[in-house]
């Protein structure tokens, strides 16, 4: 009787792919590509001109070029972007976010009024009894009111738009006389203001106008002593996207040349 032939089971051992494989190659490749990216946007950062560093930086917090382009999300991309009638209340909005950030919103949200003019956005710090931006009967900002003006000149120093600032009082004759009055200290103010806004972002040609009205523009003419007529107003303007071309001084208006021409048949009028 012959016995069943054996039965012979043959085990391969596994490969070492882990060790011997590409991946490892293709993450290697893509760490030192990050490397080198990142290598470059410092160096550019640390030699290149500051409008290079401003638009490189533009471009990390913004990748997409989708973001609100307004406040401090327009930093890095004022150039590109356009402040018009049909966009200034997304500005208005937007700063009015930026504000609410402030650690004393509470006790100012009732003195800051923004209203979209024919002029522009029209931004008012408004005093109160119990609340002051300036120090009283002084031109000098107090510790509020350097808080809310570094705020403002950091949001609209990103913007194309010029900026007029004005100063207003109430009609309560100043106190120290002696040739200083309201005239000197609304326009005091103003320009108060315009220094500090050009010390945390406004840029030196960006300011256009510092007008001082004393108590002519009271904001309540009824309580002409309300304290609220003491204020500061910041307008950003609008800009034109197309101006309309400027005639050559050579040419004449089409009114004036008509006149200037003679009717057929008759002489034309002697020259004095």
């Amino acid at each position: 009787m012959t016995g069943k032939p054996p039965i012979i089971l043959i085990k391969k051992k596994g490969g070492h792919g882990g060790h011997h494989g590409g991946a490892w190659k293709v993450a290697y490749a893509d760490f030192v590509t990050a490397m080198m990216a990142l290598f470059i946007v410092l160096w550019l950062m640390s030699t290149a001109s500051p409008k290079v560093q401003k638009a490189v930086g533009g471009y990390f917090r913004d990748p997409s070029g989708t973001a609100a382009k307004a406040g401090s999300a327009m930093q890095g991309a004022a150039e590109s972007f356009f402040i018009s009638k049909d966009n200034m209340k997304q500005l208005k909005d937007e700063l009015q976010k930026n504000i609410r950030t402030l650690p004393d919103f509470e006790k100012i949200m009732n003195h800051v009024e923004m209203t979209v003019t024919s002029e522009g956005l029209r931004i008012e710090l408004l005093e109160s009894a119990t609340s002051t931006f300036f120090e009283r009967g002084s031109p000098q900002p107090n510790a509020e009111g350097q808080e809310i003006i570094n705020l403002m000149a950091q949001q609209l120093g990103s913007l194309p738009n010029k900026i007029a600032i004005e100063g207003h009082t109430d009609s309560k004759p100043y106190a120290n006389g002696g040739g200083y009055g309201n005239w000197e200290l609304s326009t005091d103010r103003a320009n108060a203001a315009r220094r500090l806004m050009q010390q945390h972002g406004v840029r030196l040609d960006q300011v256009t106008q510092v007008r001082g009205f004393a108590n002519q523009h009271l904001r309540k003419p009824d309580a002409p002593l309300d304290p609220s007529n003491r204020r500061v107003s910041f307008i950003v303007q609008y800009l034109q996207k197309d101006s309309p071309a400027k005639p050559d001084p050579g040419d004449a208006p089409d009114a004036e040349k008509s006149a200037a021409a003679p009717e057929p048949g008759k002489p034309a009028p002697a020259k004095e």
